[in-house]
């Protein structure tokens, strides 16, 4: 990956966000704080302002230089889990990944959320989105067929009761609503998909 295809990629990430933010406030506020959209939004359009100088480092600091970014601007629980996605996976992947150590080095990062959030698959989490789009990669999926996955588990979110954070609090309320960061994770995956697919 060049330095132009991380910062076309980090660029095509925050107008994502940046144009669902509405969205992802309104799920956030059916069972959450409120603050998801605005959050992600502040956090990426943080990230894309330094685009040029994250896209000059190799992809494994890229990575973890835009973790740390998250970390410090998204605020909320979701910097935090964003972020240590991230830095998590630069932290595992090499300069050059083929798809072995991608879906090696994304499972790692999978663990390192789980860990930070105290949570696993099913409890209505961003992890829910995560995992199946793990399990696709390693089984050869496509970039859209990944991008669909991800969509339709985010979907999935909404028949879940609430485990962890602070939709849990809700009980059988926080059922019949998507998880914002599961949504917001979909988003990524799609456009990361789409943007890697069309430079392809």
């Amino acid at each position: 990956m060049t330095a132009l295809d991380l910062s076309r990629l980090i660029t095509a990430v925050a107008d994502t966000i940046a144009a669902h933010a509405e969205e992802l406030t309104v799920l956030d506020q059916a069972i959450g704080d409120g603050d998801h959209g605005l959050n992600m939004k502040r956090g990426f359009e943080a990230v894309r302002a330094e685009a040029e100088a994250f896209s000059a480092k190799p992809l494994p600091d890229a990575l973890k230089a835009i973790g740390t970014k998250l970390v410090m601007t998204v605020g909320g629980a979701s910097g935090p889990l964003f972020g240590t996605l991230f830095l998590a996976l630069g932290k595992e992947i090499s300069a050059d990944p083929d798809r072995a150590n991608l879906t090696s080095a994304f499972g790692k990062a999978i663990e390192a959320v789980a860990a930070r959030g105290k949570s696993h698959v099913g409890q209505k989490t961003m992890l829910d989105v995560l995992q199946p789009v793990h399990d696709a990669l390693a089984k050869g999926s496509s970039l859209a067929e990944m991008a669909d996955i991800a969509d339709a588990a985010a979907e999935a979110t909404v028949p879940m009761k609430a485990l962890r954070g602070r939709a849990s609090f809700l009980g059988d309320r926080s059922i019949g609503h998507m998880d914002a960061g599961a949504r917001s994770t979909a988003l990524l995956v799609r456009m990361l998909a789409q943007t890697i697919g069309d430079k392809a």
